[in-house]
């Protein structure tokens, strides 16, 4: 578990989430020369804006899945707002004969499934905290 820690002025952290978000209307675009860029991009993403990607891949050509470490300064929302909207934007620029196959545009849904992902289970949080109190 410790290679795992972050070290921060302030904290020492192990921040993961698994995130999924899916094509608009379910369409299956992304294809292998799609993923393959989106691949590239999210890295990019990832660097610029202060988190790490330790995988993302395409799920049958309509969703993907993302699995992501960042410092507590950062939200999953905004993580979110960065691979979502940034990854749109350069695969219209891109790939410019996707948007015929969206309407309104828009390359992804709206909404996007996300959850935490940790070395130490609930159950053992819980019987840790509750010990504290019986320790004096």
């Amino acid at each position: 578990m410790k290679e795992n820690l972050k070290y921060y002025r302030t904290c020492v952290c192990n921040i993961n989430y698994h995130m999924v978000w899916s094509v608009k209307y379910r369409r299956k675009i992304l294809n292998a020369e799609i993923e393959a860029y989106l691949q590239k991009l999210v890295q990019e993403i990832a660097e610029d804006k202060g988190f790490t990607v330790h995988l993302f891949e395409c799920g049958e050509g309509d969703h993907v899945h993302c699995f992501v470490s960042a410092p507590p300064k950062l939200s999953i929302t905004a993580i979110v707002k960065y691979l979502k909207g940034i990854t749109g934007r350069k695969l219209f620029e891109r790939f410019p004969e996707i948007r015929n196959q969206l309407w309104k545009g828009e390359l992804w849904n709206h909404s996007y499934y996300v959850e935490t992902v940790g070395s130490v289970s609930e159950e053992n949080i819980r019987r840790y905290i509750e010990h504290q109190s019986k320790a004096y």
